[in-house]
C-alpha cells in the first residue's frame, strides 16, 4: 500500500498535522511519501492507493489559491474511486472550508475515508493523534 501526504503550510501548523498523518500511515505498515504542493499533482495520483490532502483555511474559508487549489485541481479528475483523506487547520470561522472540500471530493466520486480532521491554530497531541489515525484509516 502506497499513501501520499500532500500539503500546503505557511506557519508550520498543517505541516505538523501532515508528518502526523505520514506517522499513522506509517505505523500500520504503509510505504508513505511526504510532497508539499509544489511537489505534486494529478500526475502522481496514479502511483498512490490513497492520498491524504491537508490544507489550511485561508481568506474567506478557502483553499490556498496560488499553489495548493491549483495542483487540487490538477487531481480532481483522479479522485474517481480513490481513497483520500483531507485535514488541516485554521485561524477563524467555523470549519466551512474543510465542508466545501469534501462536497468538491464527493462530486467527483472520492472515496472520503474518514472524518476529516480540522484543528484552530497550532495542533495540540489531541489534533495530532486525530492525524495519525487518519493516516491509518488510509491503510
Amino acid at each position: 500500500m502506497k499513501i501520499a501526504v500532500v500539503y500546503w503550510s505557511s506557519t508550520g501548523n498543517t505541516e505538523s498535522m501532515a508528518q502526523a498523518v505520514a506517522e499513522g500511515a506509517k505505523k500500520a505498515g504503509a510505504e508513505t511519501e511526504l510532497f508539499t504542493a509544489t511537489e505534486f499533482g494529478g500526475d502522481k495520483m496514479d502511483g498512490f492507493d490513497a492520498v491524504a490532502f491537508g490544507c489550511p483555511a485561508m481568506g474567506a474559508e478557502e483553499l490556498e489559491d496560488t499553489e495548493f487549489a491549483p495542483m487540487f485541481e490538477g487531481c480532481e479528475g483522479k479522485l474517481s474511486g480513490k481513497k483520500i483523506a483531507l485535514f488541516g487547520s485554521y485561524g477563524w470561522g467555523d470549519g466551512e472550508w474543510m465542508r466545501t472540500w469534501e462536497e468538491t471530493c464527493q462530486s467527483k466520486g472520492a472515496n472520503l475515508v474518514c472524518d476529516s480532521v480540522i484543528c484552530q491554530e497550532t495542533p495540540d497531541e489531541d489534533a495530532l493523534d486525530a492525524c495519525r489515525k487518519l493516516g491509518e484509516a488510509l491503510v
